[in-house]
């Protein structure tokens, strides 16, 4: 697998650099909507760095800009980085290239706000890379795609909380980026190349980090009740 960005991560950061800047799209905490970037960056955080009365973006803003990480586009995390899962998928002429970090420990449904307290907050944070430049209605086809192909990977995992099958947490996050020079690529939907590379790569990283997330909860919560 060739990747269109470097990976390095060392806790707290989980870093995807690409070669050369990219236009990006997200809603990210300190860099939401549209830029040209040339990293994402993921920060772990736990319950203690974030107290109720913390201004979050101030405060990740400032671990960042202390980590010389400023100009990343930020995706935050309670979920162990370590965990990240990549997928890329090559249809026709079109490469589609996904990392991830997936937990459910915050999960919502759609159209239902779960009214139980979260003891820790999970998020799956997305970031797909498509081989080819975007126009702007591109970029929100493809943010449609990524969306789909992300929750049909968890609602096949059929994960619950308070008996409610989830479709994702009250804190994900995607970044979708693109080459800024190249043959653009005008649309993105299900029925093209682009498309159905964009699904294959974002379901299977989604698929991955969600098993991986549920083995690891299964673990932790066997070594609570062998210590009980």
């Amino acid at each position: 697998m060739t990747l269109p960005f470097s990976v390095s991560c060392l806790r707290p950061f989980l870093v995807a650099k690409f070669f050369e800047p990219q236009r990006m799209l997200s809603w990210s905490l300190t860099h939401p909507g549209a830029r040209v970037a040339q990293c994402v960056a993921w920060i772990e955080v736990c319950n203690t760095d974030l107290p109720q009365d913390t201004d979050a973006a101030s405060y990740i803003s400032r671990r960042m800009a202390e980590a010389n990480l400023s100009d990343a586009v930020t995706l935050v995390t309670s979920r162990d980085i370590r965990r990240h899962h990549v997928s890329q998928s090559i249809i026709e002429d079109d490469t589609a290239t996904c990392l991830t970090t997936a937990g459910l420990s915050n999960g919502e449904r759609v159209g239902r706000r779960i009214s139980t307290p979260v003891p820790l907050a999970g998020t799956i944070n997305t970031l797909l890379h498509v081989s080819r430049p975007l126009p702007e209605g591109a970029f929100l086809e493809t943010m449609s795609v990524v969306t789909q192909a992300r929750t049909t990977a968890i609602l096949e995992a059929d994960v619950q909380r308070d008996g409610v099958t989830l479709t994702g947490t009250g804190t994900d996050c995607i970044v979708v980026a693109a080459p800024i020079n190249g043959t653009v690529a005008q649309f993105a939907g299900l029925h093209t190349a682009l498309g159905e590379a964009v699904g294959a790569a974002v379901y299977q990283a989604t698929r991955d980090g969600v098993e991986t997330w549920q083995r690891d909860r299964e673990t932790s919560f066997a070594h609570r009740t062998a210590r009980a």
